[in-house]
C-alpha cells in the first residue's frame, strides 16, 4: 500500500517546516513508513477533486488503499494506532498520549494560531495595539500551564509519543517571537524534538519543496 499525502506547492510558511502536512511527514517519519507526496497550487486545493477527500479545501490529506483522510490530527491519530512507535503500549499510557494530541491541537494550538493570525493580518486594523497584549496573554496563560507540567521531564508523559510531536509542532509556531524566553524548559524540549531524525528528514524535505518552487 502506497502512502500519499498532499503538500503545498508553495508554502506560506517560507520552508520553516510550520505548514502542517510537516506533522504528517513527521508522523510517517517517526514510524518507518515511506510516502509519496502531491504537491497542490492554491488554485488546486478548492478544486473538487481535492475537496472530494478535503471538504474545506485546506491540506494535508492522506490517501491508503481504500482509505482517504483529512485533518492532520486525525491522520497523526490513524498512522499512531495503525503503526508503532507514537503510542505506549500500555493502555492508560495510550489514554493520556492521546489526551496530549487533543490538548496540543484544541487548548494550545488555539491561542496561537489566533497570535499568528493578529500578527500577519491585523497590524493595520484600528484596534491591533489595543488587541495584542490580550492575545499575547492568553498565549503566555498556556505557555505558563505547559511549562508547569513539563517540568525538568524530557517528554509530556514518559517516552515521545504523538502527543509531543502535536505539542512541539503547535509551539514552534512561537519561535522568534519571544514568547517563549520566559520558558526555557519549553526551548530545550522543542530542541529535542528537532533533534530526532524523523524530524530531521521531515524538515528537509518539506524545505525542499520550497527551494525548488523558489528556483522555478
Amino acid at each position: 500500500m502506497t502512502i500519499t499525502i498532499t503538500a503545498f506547492e508553495s508554502s506560506p510558511d517560507r520552508g520553516r517546516g510550520l505548514a502542517r502536512d510537516m506533522r504528517v511527514r513527521w508522523a510517517l517519519e517517526e514510524v518507518g513508513q515511506p510516502y509519496d507526496v502531491r504537491l497542490l497550487s492554491f488554485k488546486a486545493m478548492k478544486e473538487p477533486a481535492h475537496l472530494a477527500v478535503h471538504p474545506f479545501g485546506q491540506i494535508p490529506t492522506y490517501e491508503g488503499g481504500d482509505l482517504a483522510l483529512f485533518e492532520s490530527g486525525g491522520i497523526i491519530l490513524h498512522i499512531a494506532e495503525r503503526y508503532g512507535g507514537l503510542l505506549p503500549d500500555d493502555g492508560n499510557a495510550r489514554a493520556r498520549a492521546i489526551s496530549w494530541m487533543f490538548a496540543a491541537l484544541s487548548t494550545v494550538e488555539q491561542p496561537i494560531i489566533e497570535y499568528s493570525t493578529v500578527k500577519l493580518l491585523e497590524r493595520d486594523e484600528s484596534w491591533y495595539d489595543a488587541r495584542l497584549p490580550a492575545v499575547e496573554e492568553r498565549v503566555r496563560v498556556r505557555l505558563r500551564q505547559l511549562s508547569a507540567r513539563l517540568g525538568s521531564a524530557d517528554w509530556l508523559d514518559g517516552a515521545f509519543s504523538a502527543g509531543d510531536l502535536l505539542m512541539v509542532h503547535a509551539v514552534q509556531r512561537l519561535t522568534g517571537s519571544g514568547l517563549l524566553d520566559a520558558f526555557p524548559n519549553l526551548g530545550a524540549y522543542i530542541a529535542r524534538a528537532e533533534a530526532r531524525p524523523a524530524y530531521k528528514r521531515a524538515f528537509a524535505a518539506q524545505l525542499a519543496v520550497f527551494e525548488a518552487a523558489r528556483r522555478s
